[in-house]
């Protein structure tokens, strides 16, 4: 079994600087901000031969309220889930009541668990950790989680003094099927703030797996959640909220967005939240018009339909097929996400879309659906000949580009692009996801060559030179 380690401890320890030194990425934001992390963060790394799963926690101070009260109840989901605790303390601080408090219900738990001390590079460690001796669990691994100093000893120690019969089985999967999960169906979950994402992916999961809380802003990183359904694997990602550039004043919020439009490219499948009671408003149209030029397979998902009256429905249809006539080709649905009306057909759209974005097409029908469109609607002409598309052939999936040969292609219209995209996406019966149409024309071997005239060659072209000649000077009446 792969063990699983949660990072617990008060705020601004330096939790989240750790995790993504033990990942070897920057999955968790950090910023010298208290209360920053929210959400379980969830990482895969390996130290040798010792695979292991870390756990990104919030801060517990023991005296939380609103949403740190929320969030504080994540990070004791972790310590029940995890295997091994490393308890971080700041060696700057010192000790506080909350590392009292956490040691005190970390003594009541039927784990494992360590005493890291954090931040040493500019204290002395030593005196520093003569400070936690009160707490009673022992020696600390002494590190400075933002240089990586004494990182790679802790993790390896750790992992090399734990057998596997002391590890308690609280997962079902090891790590070469853990690392299978991850082939799953990647889901991105993405809106504007406070329009129910975080609602949603809880129901979607069947638990409360992330923080929800009726305040804007509230989820902050992009969460990966692998997880399966009806042995169809799927990868679900909560993102933060995106608001108008204008209004992203503070650094977090704009190292957020940026994670957002990361999951949006990670994704295999977006589902993009709006809320029926705010109507759709152009920030609405901004993410979409992102998701699509991003090529990603797109679900329209209008939430908080729940208590609406039928004039309010009746306007936000109205409204919706006015403004998403351009995008014809995705499924919408009205969800409440609360009570769980109408989530379950997202599944239907999801696996709809995703298995049109990634068809395997061939160059024959391609080529078919070609030659009947251009039968049927001839390209224009420019400059007196006509546009020759003459065959055509799949350039990628995901989302499904489509490669057109011919010669003159960089003249074709945008009308008779949308033209050939529709007429392929009806042939085909794509569904979700847009279609990338790119022109190729063939190179001609004999531009910018002059021919050289032969002896002969020259001589019948000065007797037609002289016959014009002649011919002039007789209608003149020479």
């Amino acid at each position: 079994m792969t063990p699983v380690i949660a990072l617990v401890g008060r705020p601004n320890v330096g939790k989240s600087t750790l995790f993504n030194k033990l990942t070897r990425s920057r999955d968790a934001l950090v910023a010298n901000f208290s209360g920053l992390t929210r959400d379980r963060q969830y990482g895969e790394g390996k130290v040798g031969e010792h695979p292991f799963i870390v756990i990104d926690t919030s801060g517990i101070t023991g005296d939380e309220e609103g949403i740190a009260s929320v969030a504080s109840e994540q990070s004791l989901a972790a310590i029940n889930e995890a295997d091994i605790i490393l308890f971080l303390v700041d060696a700057k601080t010192g000790l506080t009541a909350a590392d009292e408090m956490i040691a005190d219900h970390l003594r009541r738990q039927a784990k494992r668990y360590y005493l890291v001390l954090n931040k040493v590079d500019s204290v002395d460690a030593d005196q520093a950790e003569a400070d936690f001796a009160t707490l009673g669990i022992g020696r600390a691994y002494q590190i400075a989680a933002a240089h990586g100093r004494g990182v790679r000893h802790m993790i390896g120690d750790i992992l090399e003094t734990q057998t596997v019969s002391s590890i308690t089985a609280n997962h079902e999967l090891n790590y070469e099927e853990e690392s299978k999960a991850t082939k799953g169906i990647k889901i991105s979950i993405v809106g504007r703030p406070n329009v129910g994402k975080s609602t949603l992916v809880n129901r979607l999961l069947g638990e409360e797996r992330v923080v929800v809380y009726d305040q804007a802003g509230t989820t902050r990183d992009s969460i990966y959640i692998p997880y399966e359904r009806f042995d169809q694997k799927f990868i679900l990602i909560d993102t933060a909220g995106v608001r108008r550039r204008g209004k992203v004043k503070e650094t977090i919020e704009k190292f957020s967005v940026i994670k957002t439009l990361q999951a949006i490219n990670d994704a295999n499948v977006v589902v993009l939240v709006f809320d029926a009671r705010e109507g759709i408003v152009d920030q609405d149209l901004h993410l979409l018009g992102f998701i699509l030029e991003s090529g990603r397979a797109v679900v329209l998902a209008i939430n908080k339909w729940d208590g609406m009256q039928d004039d309010a429905r009746r306007q936000i249809k109205d409204e919706v097929r006015r403004r998403f006539n351009f995008i014809n080709f995705a499924r919408l649905h009205m969800i409440s996400a609360r009570h769980g009306t109408g989530v379950g057909h997202l599944y239907d759209s999801i696996k709809e879309a995703y298995d049109c974005a990634t068809r395997k097409l061939s160059t024959n029908q391609l080529t078919h659906v070609l030659e009947s469109a251009v039968a049927e609607h001839q390209p224009p002409l420019v400059n007196g000949r006509r546009i020759k598309l003459r065959y055509c052939h799949p350039g990628g999936m995901n989302p499904p580009t489509l490669i057109i040969h011919g010669n003159q292609t960089d003249a074709v219209p945008t009308a008779y692009r949308r033209y050939l995209e529709n007429t392929f996406r009806k042939a085909l019966k794509i569904m979700g996801t847009p279609i990338r149409v790119e022109f190729k024309s063939g190179d001609n071997p004999f531009e910018g060559r002059k021919n050289k005239l032969n002896e002969r060659q020259l001589k019948k072209r000065r007797r037609l030179m002289d016959h014009v000649k002649k011919s002039k000077r007789k209608r003149k009446g020479y």
